[in-house]
């Protein structure tokens, strides 16, 4: 295995391109299950889960191609050869159930494993199903899979209320609804940038979407969908990440492709603190000059709050902070497991159940620690830039499945970072 050698950092300075949004192209590549015309997504981003993917539309007939450097992605499923979707794929990455709902939208059949991924918290798939089911379909769960069949004539419209906020079971009935009979009317839907580009992606294709980025999402069901070109949108947690390096750091840092419409919770919380944020004509440039950061509290929230994907890397900045901050964390609930590793390189952070109290302290030290998820893996790169000595980051091949070439980007801004081979015990 590899792993991260982080040296304690000064002031950062440059510009860092910032890929295409790793959740909005898992979710786009699924759309090409409901269409035989082909599907091109440009801005893609080079990671491991979009291999991953690509292995799974492979699995079932569909063809595709890395292009550019992998930055284009041309698709085609003009011929499924298969509606299973294997544990042996699927277990590796929970975006995979993403497939459910084209499938049988499409074909009106579907066999789909229970999915796996990051150990993060259950993140059950049974919104996905309910919303299915609201559309007619009838499933099955037997032996770790989803059975599914759409009735007599293909699902139907259907008006389905989501008990709770859940961005990949909008995704699946937003899909699945393109080509239902009929009216689907989505309630309570999730109002993510990537539900947003996955619906003009899909209206790109000829969908008939109306809502999206409110709480109703309307879908007007079609005969056939046709092809399309979409760029996919930027990536709003690399973003933030990135941000976080400069406010941890110290320096100015320009991070190419932002927005701060992506991540306006996110930025309030920053200016909060203490650091600079100000929008570009290239993206948004974040500085932090003189002193400590000040502490503030965050709670997790659904779009357009305040990201979970971004609570393990603004904790490493808490951890610096003048005061003490409370984070709250209510998407997951196994979310704070990067806590005891932040803590042995000296961090005080106190955990109980959803809640971690952070006291800051005014400097971190060098310590060797170990990745348990995406997220945590970069903070705890981020906290190693800031922190004096050296910090050796291991089990990094979470790291691939989020984040392209982040040494390289890092080190385009003066981080002193390199990524080694583990040496056998």
């Amino acid at each position: 295995m590899d792993q991260i050698i982080v040296a304690g950092n000064g002031p950062l300075s440059g510009e860092i391109p910032i890929a295409g949004a790793k959740n909005a192209c898992l979710t786009l590549m699924p759309a090409t299950l409901l269409t035989d015309q082909p599907l091109t997504l440009t801005n893609a981003p080079r990671l491991s889960d979009i291999r991953t993917m690509t292995a799974l539309l492979g699995s079932l007939g569909a063809e595709v191609a890395s292009l550019q450097d992998g930055q284009v992605l041309a698709l085609s499923s003009h011929a499924l050869t298969s509606h299973r979707a294997d544990y042996d794929i699927v277990r590796k990455m929970r975006a995979s159930i993403l497939v459910l709902g084209p499938l049988l939208a499409r074909d009106g059949v579907a066999e789909v494993s229970l999915p796996g991924g990051c150990a993060i918290g259950a993140r059950p798939v049974d919104l996905h199903l309910r919303a299915l089911e609201a559309m007619g379909a009838s499933l099955d769960l037997r032996e770790g899979y989803v059975h599914a069949k759409a009735p007599a004539g293909g699902l139907r419209g259907a008006v389905f209320d989501f008990p709770v906020v859940s961005v990949g079971a909008t995704e699946n009935a937003l899909m699945a609804a393109t080509l239902a009979r009929g009216t689907t009317v989505l309630k309570n839907a999730a109002r993510e940038p990537e539900i947003v580009d996955l619906a003009r992606c899909l209206r790109a294709m000829g969908a008939r979407i109306e809502g999206e980025g409110t709480g109703t999402i309307t879908i007007e069901g079609v005969q056939a969908l046709d092809g399309a070109t979409h760029p996919v949108v930027t990536d709003r947690i690399e973003l933030g990440t990135y941000m976080l390096a400069p406010a941890m750091c110290g320096g100015e840092v320009e991070c190419i492709g932002g927005r701060i419409e992506l991540l306006a919770a996110f930025c309030e919380k920053l200016d909060e603190a203490g650091i600079s944020v100000e929008e570009t004509p290239r993206g948004i440039k974040v500085a932090r000059k003189n002193g400590r950061v000040r502490a503030v509290n965050v709670t997790t929230e659904p779009f357009p709050g305040f990201p979970t994907d971004l609570q393990a890397q603004f904790m490493a900045l808490m951890c610096m902070a003048e005061g003490t901050s409370v984070l709250e964390e209510t998407i997951f609930e196994n979310r704070f497991m990067h806590a005891p590793e932040l803590t042995r390189m000296g961090a005080r952070i106190e955990v109980q159940g959803g809640h971690a109290t952070v006291t800051g302290v005014e400097k971190l030290r060098g310590a060797p620690v170990m990745a348990t998820d995406l997220r945590a893996s970069v903070s705890l790169i981020l906290a190693g830039m800031a922190a004096e000595g050296s910090t050796t980051v291991s089990r990094v091949y979470h790291l691939d499945r989020g984040y392209e070439h982040v040494v390289r980007k890092l080190r385009g801004v003066g981080a002193h970072i390199e990524r080694v081979k583990e040496e056998a015990s």
